[in-house]
């Protein structure tokens, strides 16, 4: 099996927004925090109609909505919106993945990376994602590999370059 693995396309919205909704979900506790929040919303109804705490009720249940409402941003409007924003994501990217490195080439761009750069993996059910720094990472739909042989040659060597990988 060739080592070498060289990848043509162009991101679709949906790569990014994935990917996002992908790294959001392994960072944050999402099912704890709205559990934490109906409950807040919960007892704030109470509050509401049952004592003479009726203002604080009334904060909670608003405290729950807010939160609620940052989630909802945070997965549904900003990843979309900041796919649109970016130049980089129109380029068409040709990625040569080897046991040395990473060839990045885009109009735009044209760089060898090291391995080394790359700290962890994410793989989920749509794509590969690559950290560098401590939160930014690169994305490698699993839609772009032209064969199951030439995904299996580049999780070899994911396998083989990055030491914490995690699969969902």
């Amino acid at each position: 099996m060739d080592s070498t693995v060289t990848l043509t396309f162009r991101y679709d919205e949906i790569d990014y927004v994935r990917a996002v909704r992908a790294d959001y979900a392994t960072r944050l506790r999402l099912r704890p925090d709205l559990a934490v929040a109906a409950g807040v919303a919960v007892f704030g109804t109470y509050l509401s109609f049952s004592s003479g705490s009726r203002w604080l009720g009334i904060a909670c249940v608003l405290l729950a909505a807010a939160f609620g409402f940052m989630l909802f941003v945070a997965f549904v409007i900003i990843p979309p919106v900041a796919f649109r924003r970016e130049p980089k994501f129109r380029d068409e990217y040709t990625l040569t993945f080897s046991p040395e490195g990473i060839r990045f080439q885009t109009a735009h761009i044209d760089s060898q990376l090291q391995w080394s750069l790359y700290s962890r993996a994410l793989i989920d059910k749509h794509s590969y994602i690559l950290y560098y720094g401590s939160r930014q990472f690169s994305v490698v739909p699993k839609r772009v590999f032209q064969s199951s042989e030439q995904q299996q040659a580049f999780e070899k060597l994911l396998i083989d370059n990055v030491a914490e990988i995690v699969r969902r």
